[in-house]
């Protein structure tokens, strides 16, 4: 039953026929686990607190960093250094005390996904990395659960219901992950404050459709929203009968393949490093030529860089091979290490003999050598 106070608290959610008593009971005797206490995680934990979800559970291994606070609103300057499911279940609590706030402070893997899906009604994915999508989904179809999935890029998001039960999966609709490295983070493309705010907020609607049990879900279907136009577009998406996961000759029957993947993935003939203090150490004293290359973004230029490094983004370096001088020893950098391995295996392909990454990018640069450089 619900409790007076409830009654006060919810009373707008009541008086809608297609919630009242019932559907807020319902609400109350819900499970969700939110994957990712981020930008997306955010907005969706907030609302399902501010809904009435009974049981919240937040999984995240990471901290607050104050280049999280552009967008992840559950955390303040304060909570700087503090780890992420802490500072949102304080937030939660502070909004609705008549939930629980369960933390799993771990990063989600193939040896905990399945335990910890299995113990909720409903899993939401606000994660911002490709291999825990997939092993979010992968766990959610072995589990029989629905996956409220979003995720955002720059300017640009996309949500929707996946539950093999009823209609495709992600696999469905992407069936391999990209390779590592592939396609940018936020932490490298950037993304507009507020999207994640928005895209979250949509989760946090499918969820409390699915479980009041109204409306028509994202089932089967995908919205795309492009913020910077403002424009949204519907995709109808088709169950695979091939699908590894739910076709109708699965190979995937357990998350032994998440673990064969990133077995893979370090087997792989890694890109050489320098560390920023040896790099410093060569800038200092060069014994030979050194190109030092920045293929970062032209708004990220602007903002840093290091002193006479020369400047040709990811995206042109192919064009502007011509500029890089073969015979010198060359340094890549980026912001943090990824487009910098790159642009590194790109120049190596193209008969570059000595190149190397900056591991840990401008930012090891700054913690390591210029503490002046403002980090983004």
């Amino acid at each position: 039953m619900l409790s007076h106070a409830e009654i006060k608290r919810y009373s707008r959610h009541l008086i809608l026929p297609e919630i009242g008593t019932s559907g807020q009971r319902k609400l109350k005797d819900a499970s969700v686990l939110c994957v990712g206490v981020g930008g997306l995680g955010s907005a969706l934990a907030l609302y399902l607190a501010a809904a009435g979800i009974g049981r919240i559970g937040l999984v995240d291994s990471d901290v607050v960093d104050l280049s999280n606070l552009q967008r992840q609103i559950l955390h303040r300057t304060e909570d700087v250094g503090r780890p992420k499911v802490l500072s949102a279940k304080e937030k939660l609590l502070a909004q609705n005390p008549e939930i629980e706030v369960v933390v799993h402070e771990t990063m989600l893997s193939a040896d905990n996904a399945m335990g910890l899906c299995a113990r909720y009604d409903i899993i939401a994915d606000g994660s911002d990395n490709f291999s825990t999508r997939y092993l979010v989904n992968d766990a959610c179809v072995l589990l029989g659960k629905p996956n409220v999935h979003a995720s955002i890029f720059r300017f640009e998001g996309q949500v929707s219901v996946f539950h093999a039960k009823q209609g495709p999966c992600y696999r469905c609709l992407y069936a391999t992950p990209p390779l590592p490295g592939e396609v940018p983070n936020c932490a490298e493309g950037g993304v507009l404050g507020v999207l994640p705010g928005l895209l979250g907020v949509m989760q946090a609607t499918e969820v409390i459709k699915l479980v009041v049990g109204v409306g028509t879900p994202l089932v089967g279907r995908m919205l795309a929203v492009d913020a910077l136009d403002m424009r949204t577009r519907e995709l109808t998406l088709a169950h695979d009968p091939d699908c590894p996961v739910c076709g109708t000759a699965p190979t995937i029957r357990d998350l032994g393949v998440h673990r064969n993947v990133q077995a893979a993935v370090c087997e792989l003939a890694p890109t050489p490093e320098i560390e920023a203090v040896e790099l410093k150490s060569m800038l200092d004293n060069p014994s030979r030529p050194l190109t030092l290359l920045d293929v970062r973004d032209p708004s990220e230029w602007e903002i840093c860089h290091i002193e006479g490094a020369k400047h040709i983004p990811l995206n042109l370096l192919g064009e502007q091979l011509h500029e890089v001088d073969p015979d010198a020893n060359i340094v890549v950098y980026c912001l943090v290490g990824g487009r910098s391995r790159k642009a590194a295996a790109q120049l190596r392909q193209a008969g570059y003999r000595n190149v190397r990454s900056l591991a840990g990018g401008i930012r090891a640069w700054a913690d390591a050598v210029d503490s002046e450089i403002p980090i983004y």
